[in-house]
């Protein structure tokens, strides 16, 4: 089972998780500062909210939120099947999380992830100042990339 994550740039959080709890009648799942995240049945959804005034309206990232490392793992072995260049990053904390992941870039620069979350990340030492709540990700490339 999984279901599809769509991250969006909002100009006012709180505005926005107002529209968001009435239009798909629940609450977050997850608020912290500048950012809250929505675990919708139906349709099923993981909805993120970045506040972001800069680019307000726009998608922050995309990704498929999967329920094991095992299916990560999978996903990652189909998409380097398939040519894609893969950035993993395993127990990687991001978006107030705990997760193993892995990235693709697809048309046009939209960045793609697969992922499953291991665990929650409370407000901690290493999140200090980080409104996205992201640390610094270990990666197999070169290329380190913001989780979020």
């Amino acid at each position: 089972m999984s279901r599809l994550q769509l991250a969006l740039n909002v100009s006012n959080l709180e505005e926005s998780i107002e529209f968001y709890s009435k239009f798909f009648k629940t609450e977050p799942a997850k608020v912290r500062p500048g950012y809250a995240n929505f675990a919708i049945a139906e349709p099923p959804l993981k909805l993120v909210l970045f506040e972001n005034h800069e680019v307000a309206g726009t998608i922050n990232h995309l990704g498929v939120e999967v329920f094991s490392t095992t299916e990560v793992v999978e996903a990652t072995r189909y998409l380097a099947s398939e040519g894609f260049d893969t950035d993993i990053e395993d127990g990687t904390i991001c978006c107030h999380a705990l997760q193993d992941k892995v990235w693709v870039d697809g048309p046009d620069g939209s960045r793609w992830e697969v992922y499953t979350v291991l665990a929650d990340a409370s407000e901690t030492p290493a999140l200090a100042g980080d409104e996205m709540g992201c640390t610094t990700a270990t990666s197999t490339t070169s290329e380190t990339t913001s989780c979020c």
